[in-house]
């Protein structure tokens, strides 16, 4: 059975993607959600067995890298953190496939769309059930190639393509600092295996390397280099440029990879080597500075953006800087119950922007809505169940994990962690704005569709709703019903068992009252603030915005990262790229070599040429010319 869990992604894959025109578009989508579908079944099951009967398991399936001390498995390796990644990739991505027969049902090229989707799980899978490095960069990479496929799927827009090369390319800068954490990894153990590496790790907590001239505790980089590549793939600030541009892509891919499944990898990585990043205090606060600051950040520009898919991609960074801060602060089974929670809700609020943006006919720009709630009933209902959880409304699934992060922060103690529980509050009051401003635009106040009448708006078919009502149940109640299995205290030691290390344990202090009452208040709040603003006196953001230009600006254009980048990174590659290709390639390479061959050849053959004239005087003269030559030659020999 667990075997079958990461087959039938893989099979479905192929016989969508070589077979899909022979079998037809409906027969490629019917195997494809199905065998996704058992998968997600199987899984289930797994995670079943892993909470009531403590089940673990590393299956070997065949042997990979044998050579010298470098020995790796293709393994599926089962403890409850990757049975609940298992739960959260595979139902996320059956429901999705479900979906996409709806959405993409005007689409020619849905046998490829649907074996991209499968391959992506499959890809997915191997990553969070491998037992060493090598097979969780291969995950890492077949992810991250999935996601090009996907972004660009409408390649004939030059948007998409240029959107999947950016994902492609942002992503390998963090892949390098990733890959050259393995390589330091078995330069100093010999393995790339997880248990033999966090075996050891204790055992050079002392050991310093010079690494680009700077000397480095052999511990402290190993976990900055791989979070690099976490950051890359997770887009935290500073490497998060391609996640709002990925949008581009079909709406079934945001909520699948851009949403629930792919960028949590990074919080994945760092709470799978916790035996490695307990042993390092700058790592952890570099990860919290970094996490918090994303946080901000991300809620900071959504607050402006009037894409329906961008606000919540923006959302999407924001709630990933909240997982990365509590693995910062030691909090990985919290970080691990908000990657567990959120994948429900912030897949469902993506599916529900995909069902609006079908009735609006492809239109996602929130400006160019408003006032369809009763058009569009059922789809209304889910997002506001969505928006509801991501803000952390009370007794809904995101406030029990996000405000758990935020106390787990504060009771860090130290400033690092004050100094994110304080972002993290202000944060989720800004993303309750958002995320209310994005409900009164879309659904209430004015129609302001000028193209599409409002009568020619309409409610998604039954095969999308469906996935969004499933998704809804576990907005509504994945937190109350996991909060003791994953962060209780009881729950901590017979759940996670050795999947999650801790050097030493988390507090089991209480916050004071009015830090734990503070939260839900300023979300509660937000509510009638977002509805003055955005319904009962709609003029006034666009007056605080013109109070405010520099900030409104600076918040429009991302606080200018892509300018930013362009003028440091992108403009100078190309002059020295156009360089090299003129100097270089032009004038030395073809110069001398193909170019300046062909060049001598032809004018060699021009005057040699001239000596073909059908005169036999000169045909005579050339033989006594070379009879000469060669009796000098014999002479001289």
């Amino acid at each position: 059975m667990e075997i079958s869990i990461l087959a039938l992604p893989l099979i479905a894959s192929i016989i969508s993607g070589f077979f899909g025109r022979f079998i037809g578009d409906r027969s490629s989508e019917i195997i494809t959600s199905l065998l996704v579908s058992i998968s997600a079944i199987f899984s289930c099951l797994v995670f079943y067995e892993v909470i009531v009967n403590q089940y673990q398991e590393n299956i070997i399936i065949a042997t990979w890298i044998s050579s010298g001390s470098l020995y790796v498995n293709w393994s599926m390796n089962i403890d409850p953190l990757s049975a609940v990644m298992l739960v959260v990739v595979t139902s996320v991505s059956a429901l999705v496939h479900i979906y996409s027969i709806g959405y993409m049902s005007h689409d020619p090229h849905k046998p490829r769309f649907m074996a991209y989707l499968s391959l992506f799980t499959f890809a997915m899978l191997m990553l969070v059930t491998s037992d060493n490095f090598i097979q969780l960069f291969f995950g890492w990479e077949g992810v991250g190639l999935c996601s090009y496929f996907l972004i660009g799927f409408w390649f004939k827009k030059e948007s998409a393509n240029k959107a999947a090369i950016k994902a492609f390319v942002v992503n390998r800068v963090g892949d390098f600092g990733f890959a050259l954490g393995i390589f330091l990894i078995f330069y100093l153990f010999g393995t790339v295996n997880y248990s033999e590496v966090f075996n050891q790790i204790s055992k050079i907590t002392d050991k310093n390397l010079l690494f680009i001239g700077i000397t480095f505790n052999a511990v402290d980089l190993i976990c900055l280099l791989l979070f690099i590549g976490a950051m890359g793939k997770s887009a935290q600030i500073l490497l998060h440029t391609w996640l709002p541009d990925a949008m581009e892509g079909p709406t079934p891919v945001s909520a699948l990879i851009h949403a629930a499944t792919m960028v949590t990898a990074g919080v994945f990585l760092v709470v799978r080597c916790s035996p490695i990043y307990e042993y390092s205090e700058l790592a952890l606060n570099i990860i919290t500075v970094v996490g918090m600051s994303t946080a901000f950040f991300a809620a900071t520009v959504a607050l402006v953006q009037n894409d329906i898919k961008k606000i919540i991609a923006y959302s999407t960074c924001s709630q990933l800087g909240y997982m990365f801060f509590a693995t910062g602060v030691g909090a990985y089974n919290v970080a691990m119950f908000h990657l567990f929670t959120h994948a429900f809700f912030k897949a469902l609020l993506f599916l529900g922007s995909g069902s609006v943006i079908h009735a609006f006919k492809d239109e996602q720009n929130i400006n160019y809505m408003g006032g369809v709630w009763k058009k569009l009933p059922y789809t209304y209902s889910l997002m506001i169940i969505g928006t509801l959880a991501l803000t952390g409304f009370p007794f809904l699934s995101g406030f029990y994990s996000k405000d758990a992060i935020i106390e787990f922060a504060y009771l860090r103690g130290n400033t690092a962690g004050y100094y994110a529980a304080g972002i993290g509050i202000f944060t989720a009051f800004l993303t309750s704005i958002y995320s209310w401003r994005l409900i009164f635009k879309t659904f209430h106040g004015e129609y302001n569709n000028k193209e599409i009448k409002i009568d020619e708006t309409h409610e998604s078919p039954i095969v999308m709703l469906i996935p969004l009502v499933l998704l809804s149940v576990g907005a509504l109640f994945a937190g109350f019903l996991f909060k003791e299995l994953f962060i209780g205290y009881e729950g901590l030691n017979n759940f996670w068992g050795d999947s999650i290390f801790f050097l030493k344990p988390l507090s089991t202090d209480h916050p004071p009252l009015w830090f734990l009452l503070l939260t839900p208040i300023l979300v509660i709040l937000s509510i009638p603030l977002a509805y003055y603003l955005f319904l009962k006196n709609k003029n006034l953001p666009d007056q605080i915005a013109n109070i405010n230009k520099p900030l409104y600006n600076f918040l429009l254009n991302k606080w200018y990262f892509d300018e930013l980048y362009d003028v440091l990174f992108v403009k100078p590659s190309k002059k020295l790229g156009l360089f090299l290709w003129k100097f270089f390639d032009l004038k030395i390479i073809d110069g001398f070599g193909p170019d300046g061959i062909s060049l001598l050849i032809k004018k060699f053959s021009l005057k040699a040429n001239k000596f073909q004239s059908g005169y036999i005087y000169q045909y005579a003269f050339v033989m006594l010319l070379g009879f000469s030559a060669l009796l000098t030659f014999l002479i001289v020999k």
